[in-house]
């Protein structure tokens, strides 16, 4: 419980889902957390989530609003989470979206709109955050991508893939320039976990039975392996381990679409 005592870490995107199980997880390691919400509709879940991870894993924890998407917004928040816990020494980019839209209908404000929140945030955030980590000598980014990060996984979102693809070559980017720093940047691409976001989607048992069976491992994610990989990259386990994409995703990415018979031929029974 104590891989972060003394260390801050902000979770954009911190009040639910996998950005929640991130929280819980660098708290239970001793980091002291700002969780990032965006609409007021999520304030009651995120001040919820400070509550109980400060009783039960007795960190200092607070609840910060801001659009990550823009830099005011962006300035503030860390400005806010500096005075009240110190310099984040850990920046998990977590926040996104993914409206799903096809491409002939999507409309300029969803593009727009979904670069902003996937992109952008982690270039403002991150911006903000470096000339600290690089004064003190430490720091650890690390982004929430997607297996849409390298493979076209839905027809209906070119935005969110596209965007997914960018953050991961942003992240790449940013580990080359600040590398050197001694700061670590990384990113973790989930497959599809049962969230508030994919919960419509996955409503439909014929669709959640699809990406169950699609799957190598014939299960879903869930949120806590994506906070256990945050971890693990934001430990001194992982020093040297920089512009990684570390796919948490039963091996769906690295699985070739294949006849169900070639499949059935190599099952051990």
């Amino acid at each position: 419980m104590s891989k972060f005592l003394n260390r801050t870490a902000l979770i954009t995107g911190g009040s639910r889902g996998i950005g929640a199980a991130i929280v819980k997880r660098l708290a239970e390691e001793g980091a002291n957390v700002a969780i990032n919400y965006a609409s007021a509709g999520s304030y009651e879940k995120a001040y919820a989530l400070k509550e109980q991870v400060e009783e039960q894993f007795s960190v200092r924890a607070m609840v910060i609003k801001a659009n990550v998407g823009i830099k005011a917004e962006v300035d503030h928040m860390i400005d806010e989470v500096e005075r009240e816990l110190g310099p984040v020494d850990i920046l998990v980019n977590n926040a996104g979206i993914a409206p799903f839209e096809p491409f002939l209908s999507l409309s300029e404000e969803t593009w727009d709109e979904t670069y902003q929140t996937n992109v952008k945030s982690i270039f403002l955030t991150s911006q903000r955050v470096a000339p600290k980590m690089i004064a003190n000598k430490y720091g650890k980014i690390i982004n929430i991508t997607s297996t849409a990060s390298l493979l076209v996984t839905s027809p209906v979102i070119p935005h969110y893939i596209s965007s997914k693809a960018a953050a991961a070559q942003l992240t790449k980017a940013l580990a080359i320039e600040l590398g050197k720093y001694n700061i670590n940047v990384n990113a973790v691409g989930p497959s599809t976990v049962a969230t508030d976001m994919c919960k419509e989607y996955l409503e439909n048992p014929e669709i959640l039975a699809k990406e169950i069976e699609a799957n190598p491992m014939k299960r879903l994610g869930t949120e806590k392996q994506i906070g256990d990989a945050v971890v693990f990259l934001a430990s001194d386990e992982a020093m040297q381990i920089n512009g990684h994409l570390l796919m948490v995703d039963g091996g769906l990415t690295v699985k070739a679409a294949q006849p169900e018979d070639h499949m059935d031929r190599g099952a051990i029974v």
